[in-house]
Order: structure tokens, then C-alpha cells, then sequence
């Protein structure tokens, strides 16, 4: 057996639809596009949301709320899960290396939530209030990164 006598499996290959052949195709006179209208004409075609006319779907579905697109989404970090940091200083590649964080180059926001029960200068571009009282009253400080 070689390449010159390999078949396509049964029913794999169907011929293709001849149309515009004459009556006794079946697929003659209008050639399967029915009589009139736009889907008749050469050149016509749909986007294909478009429903002939009819109101569009993303016309009739209520819009609601507002979104900014200024907004700024920070991974968040609680002062609570840096405790089980071993480093005295806390970067984001030490967050990404304990899995505090997912991903480097979004920003880092550490929050207030839990005790810090040692004195570690932690780096992160944003703190609440709280976090930042906790790490300095632990003996620890705050570097805002831009």
C-alpha cells in the first residue's frame, strides 16, 4: 500500500451543490435563493447579528450601572498573611514567591485585616489607614511604590 492508493473513508467526500443548471437539477431558475429580496441579489449579505430589521437584540436589553474606566483593580494582600513571611523586607517578588499575590505587574493593595507580630518594611503601591498603622506599630515600615 502506498500514497497513490489511499481513499477517503465512505461518505467522508459529498459532492458539491450545482446550482443555476437547469430544471432538472433541482437546484435550477433561482438557484436555491428563492424569488426577490435581498438574499436574491449578487453581493448581498448579513452581518451576523443583523435580524431583518427587527429591533437588535443588543437595542433591546436594558443597560444598567456605570463603569469607570479609570478605576484601578489592586491585588489585595491583608496584614494578617504577611506574618508567614521569613524576609524582613516585603517586595512583590516575595509576595509572588509566597503566593500572596498572583501577578507581578498588576498593582498591590495591603489591607488592615489581622495582627502583624513582626517588624517588616513592606513595599506596595497602596495601604489602607489600618494596615499601615499595624506595620508601624509593629516596628515595621511603609514604602509606597509609583
Amino acid at each position: 500500500m502506498d500514497l497513490g492508493h489511499l481513499k477517503h473513508a465512505e461518505g467522508a467526500k459529498k459532492k458539491a451543490k450545482r446550482v443555476g443548471r437547469g430544471p432538472g437539477s433541482g437546484h435550477g431558475k433561482t438557484s436555491c435563493r428563492g424569488h426577490k429580496g435581498e438574499m436574491a441579489r449578487s453581493g448581498a449579505k448579513h452581518r451576523a447579528w443583523f435580524e431583518g430589521g427587527q429591533m437588535p437584540l443588543q437595542r433591546r436589553l436594558p443597560k444598567r450601572g456605570f463603569h469607570s474606566f479609570t478605576r484601578k483593580e489592586y491585588q489585595i494582600v491583608n496584614v494578617g498573611e504577611l506574618n508567614r513571611i521569613s524576609e524582613e523586607k516585603v517586595t512583590l517578588e516575595i509576595l509572588l514567591k509566597n503566593r500572596l499575590i498572583r501577578k507581578k505587574s498588576e498593582p498591590v493593595k495591603i489591607l488592615g485585616e489581622g495582627t502583624l507580630t513582626k517588624a517588616l518594611e513592606v513595599s506596595a503601591h497602596a495601604f489602607s489607614k489600618t494596615a499601615e498603622q499595624k506595620i508601624q506599630s509593629a516596628g515595621g515600615k511603609v514604602v509606597r511604590l509609583c
